[in-house]
């Protein structure tokens, strides 16, 4: 058995391995982007088609961060513009992410206040038909109509 220190890391691996996150990090980026226009353009969150693929980049995305984190890959990226390029990605992933929590907040709050909307409507409905009122006792009183008409 080896012990951990004597493990000798491929650099050039390290780098490739940094070129494909960058790469999926630039895929996130653009659909959080896309998704982040539509949300400024007022559409409600349930109706955004970017967000099944901004699900499976970003489940990508926490694995390689997991296997990096659990030292299972050693991300020590020797190309130091390599290196630089990743942080940069990392800190635009991180500025489109909090534009994008504060979009997809603001498209619940609208949508929890066109609920709202729609139900003060349905109550005032109900509340300006009916003949009872909380208590249970007629509000209006009863009226008859009759149907004998002479001519």
């Amino acid at each position: 058995m080896t012990p951990e220190r004597n493990i000798k890391i491929n650099p050039a691996g390290n780098d490739e391995r940094a070129r494909s996150l960058i790469a999926l990090i630039d895929n996130l980026i653009a659909i959080v982007n896309e998704e982040n226009v539509e949300l400024a353009k007022g559409l409600p969150a349930s109706r955004l088609k970017q967000v099944d693929e901004k699900n499976r980049l970003a489940t990508l995305f926490e694995q390689c961060v997991a296997e990096a984190v659990g030292k299972t890959a050693n991300l020590n990226v020797q190309d130091r513009v390599l290196r630089e390029q990743l942080m940069d990605r990392i800190l635009k992933l991180r500025g489109a992410m909090d534009e994008n929590v504060m979009r997809l907040r603001a498209a619940i709050d609208a949508s929890n206040r066109r609920i709202e909307a729609i139900m003060q409507a349905i109550r005032e409905q109900i509340a300006n038909v009916s003949p009872y009122g909380a208590g249970g006792r007629r509000v209006t009183p009863a009226m008859s109509y009759g149907t004998n008409v002479r001519a």
